[in-house]
């Protein structure tokens, strides 16, 4: 495993077309396995959320989140397909459905982007509009 630093900017925007926006830099790790490239962070940093890992497996023409600890949820992001999930949290548990309009992947090494947009459903019904850009680089040791 690698030690990565993280950057993080999302985007959403709503039926009103108004628009949110989060970005951090977290430090993670980066490995590689069976030609699967894996980005793993926890999440309390990101977004709050504690006691939260999050994963995502970068395949050739995919990518999977997996969220596991207080929040469990594993969504695929496919070009062109929609997608099915539940999304458990400590509060009930919701069906979720993504949309992948864009999917850009740029992973050389431990350097590089995942940059996805994405519709997202929640209970059948249309929520926001997002993006997800994820930027990787090897953590420098001489702190540079």
């Amino acid at each position: 495993m690698i030690d990565i630093v993280i950057t993080i900017i999302g985007t959403q925007k709503d039926e009103k077309g108004e628009e949110s926006r989060i970005e951090c830099t977290t430090k993670g790790r980066y490995y590689e396995r069976n030609n699967i490239r894996y980005i793993v962070y926890k999440d309390r940093e990101v977004s709050g959320l504690e006691d939260v890992t999050t994963m995502l497996k970068v395949y050739d023409r995919h990518v999977v989140l997996v969220r596991s600890g207080s929040i469990d949820h594993k969504q695929e992001f496919l070009l062109g397909e929609k997608s099915y999930s539940m999304y458990h949290t400590p509060y009930g548990t919701m069906q979720m459905s993504i949309l992948t309009n864009s999917l850009k992947m740029a992973l050389a090494s431990t350097t590089g982007t995942v940059a996805i947009e994405y519709e997202l459903e929640i209970n059948g019904q249309w929520q926001s509009a997002n993006t997800l850009s994820i930027s990787i680089q090897e953590e420098s040791i001489s702190g540079h």
